[in-house]
């Protein structure tokens, strides 16, 4: 009996061994399967990267794994992500810096913004294909690598290889397949851009409206220099070598065009300096700092105070420049004038900070600060510069002239201490942001006449260069009356108003 079970079982293990077989193979293509995939991967992640010239910015663009999608970051401003296609593979693209030559080609001729545009597509999309090719090789390799590192066979290297091809295949069909190009007008925004997604959705338009707007303003700039020979004829404002002439701009917000005018004003008008209240940037980023650099070409005094758009690198960026002084509760002089000044106390752009919630209690309290220093000097100073107007109320009567700016709408008041508060527009016509208007804001400036002795304010000279659609220049002289108190209305100054329009 012992003898036919011994029979009887041997069938049963033959029969079971060709499962044995199918299982050993199955365990086998399993392994080759995830030792290419974590080959693949782990080349992926050390070796899939790139650095690019995007447009301006020098970036690095990598693969990495996801849910689909790009990412581009823009420290330190935060990032945006676009859903754009589907896949376990996400693009990262990273500005890492702005090239300083390209920027400063950029920033010498704006008119060619389109062109820019167009100029960062082909080089992104050409770095992009030059990642995924050598994505795709160091996949293939790092497969291949650690298949035979493992296994130790000589033609499993080309199994990987395959194997991770096939993949790759898979994967570029199913990003092809859920391609949303519509996706791109839909960004998600983290960071400071999230108060950003109506200036960066609406790029192309802002693009397209630059354009017409930057060739009205190129005229429109060189007007003020033949509308200077009609000023010729209008009262002179004092004698010619007792004259202290400045030049007050605010709010530039980075456009090129508001830079283009304060250099034409300083040539045209022979100012003795400039006096700049502010918002000189949008967001005070690195990028935009780059971009500044041509106050300290001037050639005549720059006096800044930070605005509530200006960080702190911005400020140092300006006081780093030739001709630049930036004030924070201190003062300078131009031409025997003592000017002093005060930072606005917020930075808006960093919704982290809380400012944009901070009463105007904060701004008073600035300007407050300011008196108290201005009490501490052995001359009464001449000028006050803050930002908001709000800063303005402590220093009534403490100084004869405060400038600000920040509400983009030019006003002149007289405070109830006798203090003349002139409230700028915005050089800038409001930065380029202004391009999503049916039309942007005229740029404004005012060049401002002083007594060399004195250091009375004794006129004024309001230049306006109309906005889009608005083929328009003026600029009307105001004579302050030698006795300011006599002024009962409390409202704009009451002198000889002339002007010229063109």
């Amino acid at each position: 009996m012992s003898g036919a079970s011994v029979q009887e079982s041997e069938p049963d293990v033959e029969a079971t061994s060709p499962w044995r077989r199918r299982g050993r193979v199955a365990g086998l293509w399993l392994a080759r399967i995830g030792l290419a995939l974590v080959g693949a991967l782990v080349a992926v992640l050390l070796f899939a990267r790139i650095s690019a010239p995007i447009g301006p910015f020098d970036a690095s663009l990598a693969i990495r794994p996801g849910s689909g999608g790009a990412e581009v970051a823009v420290p330190p401003l935060g990032s945006l992500a676009v859903d754009v296609f589907d896949g376990p593979l996400r693009l990262d693209v990273q500005l890492q810096r702005v090239d300083q030559v390209r920027a400063q080609e950029l920033a010498n001729d704006p008119v060619r913004l389109a062109g820019v545009v167009d100029r960062v597509t082909e080089d992104l999309q050409g770095a992009v294909v030059k990642l995924v090719v050598i994505t795709v090789l160091v996949a293939l390799a790092g497969a291949a690598l650690v298949s035979w590192l493992v296994i130790r066979r000589r033609r499993e290297p080309l199994i990987a290889a395959g194997l991770t091809g096939i993949l790759l295949l898979g994967i570029g069909g199913v990003g092809a397949a859920t391609w949303r190009p519509e996706a791109m007008a839909t960004p998600t925004y983290t960071g400071l851009l999230v108060n950003a997604n109506s200036l960066i959705g609406n790029a192309q338009d802002i693009a397209a409206r630059f354009d017409a707007y930057r060739a009205s303003l190129e005229d429109l700039v060189a007007n003020v220099g033949s509308l200077y020979s009609t000023l010729s004829a209008l009262p002179a404002p004092g004698i010619a070598d007792r004259t202290v002439t400045l030049l007050h701009v605010s709010d530039i917000h980075l456009n090129p065009a508001g830079f283009d005018l304060v250099q034409q004003v300083v040539s045209q008008f022979q100012v003795d300096g400039v006096l700049d209240t502010g918002d000189i940037t949008d967001w005070g980023s690195s990028p935009e700092n780059t971009l500044i650099s041509s106050v300290g070409t001037l050639d005549v005094p720059y006096v800044f105070i930070r605005g509530n758009h200006d960080s702190a690198a911005t400020a140092e960026r300006i006081a780093a420049q030739p001709n630049t002084t930036v004030l924070d509760d201190s003062a300078t002089e131009i031409g025997g004038l003592t000017i002093v000044g005060a930072r606005d106390p917020r930075f808006t752009p960093d919704k982290s900070t809380g400012d944009d919630d901070a009463g105007p209690e904060v701004l008073v309290a600035s300007g407050e600060r300011l008196a108290e220093f201005v009490e501490t000097l052995d001359v009464l100073p001449d000028v006050a510069l803050v930002h908001d107007p709000k800063q303005a109320p402590p220093l009534d009567g403490e100084v004869p002239l405060i400038l600000a700016g920040h509400t983009h709408n030019r006003a002149v008041s007289e405070l109830d201490g006798g203090t003349l508060l002139m409230v700028q527009g915005s050089t800038g016509g409001a930065g380029l942001r202004a391009l999503q208007g049916e039309y942007p804001e005229p740029l404004t400036c005012t060049v401002l006449y002083f007594d060399a002795e004195t250091g009375d304010l004794r006129a004024y000279d309001e230049i306006t260069l109309g906005g889009l659609g608005e083929a328009e220049v003026m600029i009307e002289r105001i004579v302050v009356p030698p006795d300011a108190d006599e002024d009962e209305d409390g409202g704009e100054q009451d002198g000889d108003e002339d002007d010229g329009g063109s």
